[in-house]
């Protein structure tokens, strides 16, 4: 498994309706925090080790209604 963070900006008005798709519609979401800053959400997202992040980024998350832009993160483990 590895995991990513999946920074999104939503169009105006729309951050609810993002957040609330993607844990509906999205399987490999597993949280979805509000921020302040250049961004609204941030997504932490499990996917299998053979995934294309691009892919999975470009297809489902990007592709939800109201995204504007996203920024990924990819996580590794640091301490054992």
């Amino acid at each position: 498994m590895q995991t990513i963070f999946v920074m999104v900006k939503c169009e105006l008005g729309k951050a609810y309706l993002v957040a609330d798709q993607a844990v509906q519609e999205v399987e490999q979401v597993s949280e979805v925090h509000s921020t302040s800053g250049q961004y609204d959400l941030l997504m932490k997202c499990y996917l299998p080790q053979d995934t294309d992040i691009g892919r999975f980024v470009t297809e489902n998350i990007q592709t939800l209604s109201g995204v504007r832009d996203t920024f990924t993160l990819i996580a590794f483990k640091a301490f054992a």
